[in-house]
């Protein structure tokens, strides 16, 4: 399918991601080390129901404009195939194995696995295929489900761009639970407050 069919061009595409993630890695604080996982339906992205007209050239585009921004900061990506793989991910080997990652036996293709994914797994250096994850953050490009891939608390993040193409967008970060009492205090005196949790 034609990305110009579909009066969605590239390069606004691109745009869009360019400007959510570089929002997000300021909100989140994601810094060297730190992972952001991204579900994304190329189908949504084209104005088309999900599943329902993948696009391997969006889901391209969307994956090399992620890790052109991530990779030189140090930052992992995280890209959540679709149920047909469990919402497997693909992740650097370097990444999987630092952290213990439990490795699954599958390759995403564009029909089981997704646009996004099976584009994706060819630009990492050394892709191996996880179960889960627990990212510092998130991007859900069309509804793909990917709470369950984010590090407890989830914090909803709303910027300026609001979708990729006509898919919506839905942004998380996380931070730590809060835990003790009435007389808990829950950040070193004179530090400047978080970002409020909405």
């Amino acid at each position: 399918m034609s990305v110009d069919e579909e009066s969605v061009s590239l390069e606004d595409i691109r745009q869009s991601v360019i400007h959510a993630t570089l929002a997000l890695i300021e909100v989140a604080g994601l810094r060297q080390g730190s992972l952001l996982v991204v579900g994304c339906s190329t189908s949504e992205v084209l104005g088309h129901r999900i599943g329902k007209g993948s696009s391997v050239e969006v889901g391209q585009a969307i994956a090399s404009t992620l890790l052109e921004i991530l990779t030189p900061r140090g930052i992992y990506l995280a890209a959540q195939g679709c149920e047909h793989i469990n919402r497997a991910l693909v992740v650097e080997r370097e990444y999987q194995e630092r952290h213990g990652l439990e490795e699954v036996t599958v390759w995403p293709v564009p029909r089981a696995g997704g646009a996004f994914a099976s584009s994706a797994i060819d630009l990492y250096r050394d892709p191996v295929m996880v179960r889960a994850v627990q990212a510092q953050a998130g991007m859900d490009i069309g509804h793909t489900l990917i709470g369950m891939h984010i590090k407890p608390v989830a914090v909803p993040v709303r910027l300026a761009v609001t979708h990729v193409g006509k898919a919506c967008l839905v942004l998380a970060r996380s931070r730590p639970p809060l835990v003790g009492g009435e007389r808990a205090v829950y950040r070193r005196p004179g530090t400047p407050a978080p970002p409020p949790d909405k």
